[in-house]
């Protein structure tokens, strides 16, 4: 059994496994990461940071590519959607 890694996205408790990207954390719990400057929901589109639609807030620190971000015990996640 694999070891899990547990942390809040939007104060939503999720689990994922160890290795895990936070952007796999929020898509445990949300299908949006932000909105464009016109309010529409945005997601990750190429998975490997060059577009940075994943951004998202990681114990404080703003506009963290959750692609390449590992999953951390205890990291808490905010989006912007």
């Amino acid at each position: 059994m694999s070891a899990m890694v547990r942390l809040t996205v939007n104060g939503q408790a999720v689990e994922v496994p160890a290795g895990a990207s936070v952007a796999a954390a929020v898509a445990h719990a949300t299908q949006r990461f932000r909105r464009s400057v016109h309010d529409a929901p945005r997601a990750p589109l190429c998975g490997m940071g060059v577009c940075f639609e994943c951004r998202v807030s990681v114990d404080g620190v703003v506009h963290v590519r959750a692609c390449l971000t590992p999953a951390g015990e205890g990291m808490q996640v905010i989006t912007d959607a």
